[in-house]
């Protein structure tokens, strides 16, 4: 996987487990709303229900409250109650019902079958036993109990909120019940709701992270697309720079052999011919011969040190022998004494054992600011350290001459070539070049990290 790509990743990855993140927090957030709320409308319909049924029953005992206010207990007056709370209903399933406190049922409209059964241990489908709950309530007083119960509509067991009221006098319990069916179809419709809106969140959730995610992924298409376009650019100037980088070096040869070794060589051969002609004449020809070979032997040793500089310039042997500081010092060595500059070279740590290709930048580096001292500074001295703090490995020129715009000069189209491939050279290993240069000198400063090369 390329960097580039690695970066669109870790962009993208992020930012879905963020937005993952907050879906599920959203989810519990919302569910415990949800949860919250319906037992909120929950406790709003049992409230209104259990006010209801108090209502119901305080009209049945107002029904038959003449007959428990007339203090008679006889099987007519009891027989006329129960006929007035039968008669009573609500409704398609609300009607009342009379048991005594031993469980007996002593009056059921809707179901006259249980009438006379004692119910005392009958449970409902929940294992509870119901008619011992609402004695219970009853003989507290009064009270709410909810059960299972048969509704009359279906035939069918569904849940029930009882309320019952005792009657001392006679020693009954009278009560009545609503059915909650419908509490239940209301609470599971709001859960339905509840759990689309959650739904819907999420799906808003995962479209908002599905549509980040391509608006990173393009946004990192587009960068790539525009990076390429500038790679490809910059690598089109340096394919440029580096055609005409090989042609200055050829031409700069081209000028070294023609104007110094050829010319040389020529003068050699004029020489050797005439001293060859001249060996054939007289005794005082000979002797001029022989001086005349004396001084093309010297001649030929000035091409061969022209040989040796030409080719020190183009690949020094101390630096692949010997390393970086020899073939350092060296240059400096020869520099002044080829310019007339001295060049005082200074080494501080071990730099022994260096990278190749750090120690070959760093020469190259050398050359070329010190072509620059002598070419355009006009220096009168020149200082060069070598220095290794750790893991890192400098090297500093720094000349006494006129300066220039090292900003401008970098910017120009047709000028500053050198510059720019020290910069290249040090970018193309991960170095670091830093040129501070004023009217009172120049300073070109070459930092590699070490780590990085190994």
């Amino acid at each position: 996987m390329r960097l580039r790509q690695k970066v669109i990743v870790l962009a993208i990855g992020p930012l879905i487990v963020a937005l993952c993140a907050i879906a599920l927090f959203v989810r519990q957030q919302a569910a415990e709303l949800a949860q919250q709320q319906r037992a909120t409308i929950q406790r709003a319909y049992l409230a209104s229900k259990e006010a209801e049924l108090r209502h119901y029953v305080a009209l049945a005992t107002q029904a038959i409250g003449h007959l428990v206010r007339s203090g008679r207990s006889d099987p007519a007056t009891l027989d006329e109650a129960k006929r007035i709370l039968g008669s009573l209903s609500f409704g398609d399933d609300g009607y009342f019902f009379v048991y005594d406190m031993q469980g007996h049922s002593l009056m059921h409209p809707r179901q006259p079958e249980l009438v006379g059964t004692d119910m005392w241990n009958w449970r409902d489908a929940n294992g509870v036993p119901t008619i011992q709950r609402l004695i219970e309530r009853a003989r507290a007083g009064g009270g709410f109990h909810r059960y299972t119960w048969a509704k009359p509509s279906s035939n069918r067991p569904a849940p029930k909120l009882g309320y019952v009221v005792p009657l001392p006098n006679w020693g009954w319990m009278m009560g009545t019940g609503i059915y909650l069916d419908d509490v239940e179809a209301a609470l599971a419709q709001v859960d339905a709701q509840q759990s689309r809106n959650i739904g819907e969140t999420l799906l808003w959730i995962a479209g908002l992270a599905v549509l980040a995610s391509v608006a990173v992924a393009s946004g990192g298409l587009v960068l790539n697309l525009r990076e390429l376009r500038v790679a490809d650019a910059k690598l089109k100037v340096l394919a440029q720079r580096v055609v005409e980088s090989q042609e200055e070096e050829r031409a700069r040869l081209s000028r070294d052999l023609h104007d110094g070794i050829s010319q040389a060589l020529v003068s050699v051969k004029l020489q050797l011919e005439a001293g060859i002609i001249r060996l054939d004449g007289d005794e005082a020809q000979q002797q001029a011969a022989r001086g005349s070979l004396e001084r093309t032997v010297d001649q030929v040793k000035l091409v061969l040190g022209e040989v040796r500089r030409i080719s020190h310039d183009l690949r020094p042997a101390l630096l692949d022998d010997l390393g970086l500081a020899p073939a350092l010092d060296h240059l400096a060595s020869e520099f002044g004494h080829h310019s007339g500059t001295p060049v005082r070279f200074r080494v501080e740590g071990a730099v022994d054992a260096l990278p190749e290709m750090a120690g070959t930048v760093l020469f190259r580096i050398a050359q070329e600011a010190l072509t620059n001292a002598e070419r355009h500074a006009g220096a009168r001295q020149v200082e060069m350290l070598l220095a290794r703090r750790g893991r890192c490995l400098s090297l500093t020129i720094a000349d006494d001459g006129a300066g220039f715009d090292a900003q401008g000069i970098a910017q120009h189209p047709q000028r500053g070539i050198g510059l720019r491939n020290m910069m290249e050279r040090m970018e193309a290993i991960g170095g670091l070049l830093a040129i501070d240069s004023s009217p009172l000198g120049t300073r070109v400063v070459a930092s590699i990290d070490l780590k990085e090369q190994t």
